[in-house]
């Protein structure tokens, strides 16, 4: 990949970028950004999980054939790499495959997100030494059925007919049976414990107790939360009791430094195997809005945790119940469940070829349903326009050309990596990006 942002200043580039999207963060949590940073130095594929700023930094530079003024404008995810897809349980109860993490949601070019996705599929291929023969495989596996199913989408198909155990087979069908044995009881086995016949948070490292101030301005944030939740969704508990409250400091490659409260509100009984847990956390600008310039956008969200929630719920078809947003001490939070039934994609036990290309051309369905799910059909009106339509437009006209940009962006960006990935680890080591006390 070529771009003014890749010569011989890329050190220079590389800490003026992180200095813009982490510095504050950086100035008032620096042990968490050390944490965070020891965790992307591990390997380019952690680097690039946590450098969403420099991609955009380079794509902002990259002259792309396929975009216009509407598909430079659709709802997108914002950090679309090969380990944001998971299972969940929506609204209906039904177990589904599907991208999730919408902290970076933005509206913004949707190719976008298929580059940082192709980008990642290099980089994880890298990462099983496989050939560049077969990384370009599985990227023409992704971007194929990603083309077919905007197509499909385009022509009448319904972007609501989800991955699901009816629908899948393969490494999706027995991630999401493996999802299915997971239990409410076994996660609030694993996060708390049962106290005078009730139950409370385990308190255990990462977890601190609140004095009464803080307990008494989250559960008025709780209650606030709770108009934001379509009540068609909601579910019924015998009641709204919020029965712990602790504070948990994000450590997570992606929310350094920001707190976090989980919440355990009573469940649909008064029986203990069915409390739920909510967390309650900061929300974070994405990185990809320093890079889009409209202000009709920025003006729709309140704020922060409006966004995400609004975002999740234009992205992800028959989101989660618990879903919504309220503001602590004036900043906005995003609220939702912590649920036994969400569980991340793990590439570890993925290895054979012929599962890889299945699995990609899943992720590649994904994320068009996903695209195609938030525009002018939806309950939101900020992209106002069929945005599968525009999508095929954009890339029908010449779809092998397509295919084959996004197979040359995924080796380069791929290589581009582990460059970058060899200079930050020589920037942090020696002190250039933060202190390494």
């Amino acid at each position: 990949m070529t771009t003014s942002a890749a010569g011989a200043d890329r050190p220079e580039v590389i800490g003026e970028v992180f200095t813009a999207a982490f510095g504050a963060l950086m100035a008032a949590e620096p042990g968490a950004f050390r944490r965070k940073f020891r965790k992307m130095a591990a390997s380019p594929f952690a680097f690039y999980r946590g450098s969403a700023a420099l991609f955009y930094a380079d794509l902002q530079q990259l002259d792309d054939p396929f975009l216009d003024e509407r598909t430079s404008r659709v709802w997108i995810h914002g950090d679309l790499h090969a380990e944001n897809f998971g299972t969940y349980m929506s609204s209906g109860g039904v177990l589904v495959f599907n991208v999730n993490d919408f902290d970076e949601a933005y509206v913004g070019p949707f190719t976008w997100d298929l580059r940082r996705l192709v980008a990642s599929l290099a980089l994880l291929g890298r990462a099983k030494a496989l050939s560049d023969a077969v990384i370009t495989d599985l990227v023409r596996a992704c971007v194929g059925a990603y083309r077919e199913k905007i197509r499909d989408l385009a022509e009448g198909g319904s972007s609501a007919d989800l991955l699901t155990r009816e629908t899948t087979s393969g490494v999706v069908h027995a991630f999401l049976q493996q999802a299915r044995r997971a239990t409410r009881v076994a996660l609030l086995d694993e996060l708390t414990v049962v106290e005078n016949y009730d139950r409370r948070f385990a308190h255990v490292d990462g977890v601190s107790a609140v004095d009464e101030e803080t307990r008494a301005n989250v559960l008025d944030a709780f209650d606030r939360y709770l108009a934001t939740v379509p009540p068609g969704r909601r579910t019924r508990p015998v009641s709204l009791t919020v029965k712990d409250v602790v504070l948990r400091r994000g450590v997570g490659i992606g929310s350094a430094g920001l707190p976090s409260y989980s919440l355990l509100v009573e469940g649909q009984t008064e029986a203990l195997d069915n409390d739920v847990v909510l967390y309650m956390k900061q929300g974070q600008v994405p990185a990809v809005s320093r890079f889009v310039a409209d202000e009709r956008i920025v003006r729709y969200f309140h704020h922060q945790g409006h966004r995400t929630a609004v975002s999740q719920r234009a992205l992800q078809a028959d989101s989660d119940t618990w879903l919504g947003y309220t503001e602590l001490g004036g900043v906005g939070q995003l609220v939702a469940e912590v649920s036994p039934y969400a569980q991340d994609l793990d590439w570890s036990e993925v290895n054979e070829r012929d599962e890889m290309l299945a699995l990609v051309a899943d992720l590649g369905r994904s994320t068009a349903r996903m695209h195609a799910v938030a525009d002018d059909e939806s309950e939101h009106d900020l992209v106002a326009f069929s945005t599968e339509e525009a999508i095929h437009a954009a890339i029908s006209a010449d779809a092998e050309a397509f295919t084959q940009a996004m197979v040359e962006f995924a080796h380069d960006y791929g290589a581009r990596v582990h460059a970058d990935h060899a200079l930050f680890v020589d920037m942090f080591r020696n002190g250039e990006i933060i202190d390494v006390d």
